[in-house]
């Protein structure tokens, strides 16, 4: 099939569509939808900060990071899916980077998702975090702005050149396999009241802690797919796990679930394969992974055969119908956590950088709850019985179970990282225990039921 004309797409997709408020959706007919590709590179140069700054900042490029997504036309206003090969997007980078996207593509920001796929050799920005510590003087610095400024710039182009070439979108499916030996829970050391003791990080060492059972985990590697009629045009893949299989030797990489996606890329050269890492705070690869550089293309082999084995049981359907849902929430910062406190460690040039770098992230929440704006916005595709479901910062894995159980009869792929700001979501229940991720965590156990609640709104029929 011939690119679709973009202004006429458009003027035909606008004729009536209405502005998406938060808590509704826009539906539109399957024979309106066009899909738009774009990806753009956000490799950091030589001497940029990893995770923060507080690892060893770049000094070598072993494969490219790259932003890749795809607007869907046809569906109201313009919808723009995007995930970014970063540690993280925090606060208002998170806003300014669907801004950004939203600019290009023409709608509003409401109707854009990014997401990160967290790997740790990689920026993790935060603008109100780096204000921070740039004031300080003598910390690395969390993003160079001109650095960022740049990616932005690229995303622009990148999603205005996609929709010239965007394609008539007729069929959708959803398709699944269980992967072989990555994921596992990171809380399953515990004493007998149920405290976590010493963890599985995403490479364990300790045999002891490698050998525990599992854990509860997401098994299963989702992917979604859009095709003009037999020509499959874009597939996203899901799942759950923090995707690093080493770092912190500041060799900048895509890691594990990034090798696959390019391999799979080679494959299929005119499909776009994008890959979300689902809602993984709790999970990690560290049962199945000492952290030897030879275990890297081990659990990437696992990845791409999970990835082919999903595309296998793809059973593309005509679409029907196509709706996009957003809801707004903004928890409360954690009880007895004040700005000054935080303000007094970043200050601090007694404590290490991450002791000073990391409460600069912490900070920046605070100061966002205490102006209650901007909300952090979650977000779902609707399209036939298929859902893309958005969420945000590190949530536990049993929020993306949840929403499975919440909307039993469809197929519901999460992806977490979006705005980072809140840092770690636990569940309620996991609060009492401890451990690392209670620890870091930017909000009340009163997080839960937010989101939670939130997400069976966008879920519902």
């Amino acid at each position: 099939m011939l690119p679709i004309d973009r202004r006429a797409f458009l003027l035909k997709a606008g004729a009536g569509a209405a502005l998406l408020t938060a808590g509704t959706g826009t539906a539109a007919p399957g024979s309106d939808l066009a899909i738009a590709p774009f990806r753009f590179d956000v490799t950091p140069p030589v001497g940029h900060s990893l995770c923060g700054g507080w690892i060893k900042p770049v000094e070598a490029v072993d494969d490219p990071l790259e932003a890749i997504g795809f607007v869907l036309l046809g569906s109201g206003k313009p919808v723009v899916v995007c995930a970014v090969d970063w540690t993280g997007l925090s606060n208002e980078a998170h806003v300014s980077w669907r801004t950004a996207l939203a600019e290009a593509a023409g709608t509003t920001p409401d109707r854009v998702a990014v997401q990160c796929v967290h790997q740790h050799n990689a920026p993790f920005a935060c603008l109100d975090a780096e204000r921070s510590v740039a004031a300080q003087g003598d910390l690395p610095h969390i993003v160079d702005l001109d650095f960022y400024r740049k990616c932005l710039d690229r995303g622009r182009k990148a999603v205005a050149d996609g929709l010239k070439t965007a394609r008539r979108v007729t069929h959708v499916a959803g398709g699944k396999a269980r992967v072989d030996r990555v994921a596992s829970n990171r809380r399953v050391n515990r004493d007998a009241a149920g405290k976590v003791l010493a963890m599985r990080g995403s490479a364990t060492k300790d045999p002891k802690i490698r050998d525990l059972p599992e854990g509860l985990i997401d098994p299963w590697l989702r992917t979604v797919a859009f095709y003009d009629k037999d020509v499959k045009l874009a597939a996203c893949h899901y799942y759950a796990t923090h995707p690093m299989s080493y770092y912190g030797d500041g060799r900048v990489s895509s890691d594990f679930v990034g090798l696959a996606r390019k391999q799979r890329q080679k494959d299929e050269p005119n499909c776009l394969h994008v890959y979300f890492t689902g809602c993984a705070g709790n999970v990690t690869a560290g049962k199945y992974n000492d952290g030897s550089k030879e275990n890297r293309p081990v659990l990437t082999r696992r990845i791409y055969d999970a990835i082919v084995a999903a595309d296998a049981t793809l059973k593309p359907e005509p679409v029907g119908e196509s709706v996009w849902r957003t809801g707004e929430i903004l928890p409360p910062a954690r009880a007895g956590v004040t700005a000054e406190a935080l303000e007094e460690q970043v200050g601090n040039k007694k404590n290490q950088v991450v002791g000073r770098n990391r409460p600069a992230y912490q900070l920046a929440w605070v100061r966002r709850t205490e102006r209650a704006k901007p909300p952090i916005v979650l977000s779902a595709l609707h399209v036939n019985d298929v859902t893309m479901l958005h969420l945000p910062a590190e949530c536990f894995v049993e929020y993306q179970l949840r929403a499975q159980v919440a909307a039993p009869k469809r197929f519901v792929a999460a992806a977490g990282y979006g705005d980072g700001g809140p840092w770690y979501i636990p569940t309620r229940e996991e609060y009492p225990f401890g451990g690392y991720e209670v620890s870091v965590a930017f909000c009340d156990p009163g997080v839960d039921q937010i989101i939670t609640t939130e997400m069976q709104t966008l879920l519902k029929s």
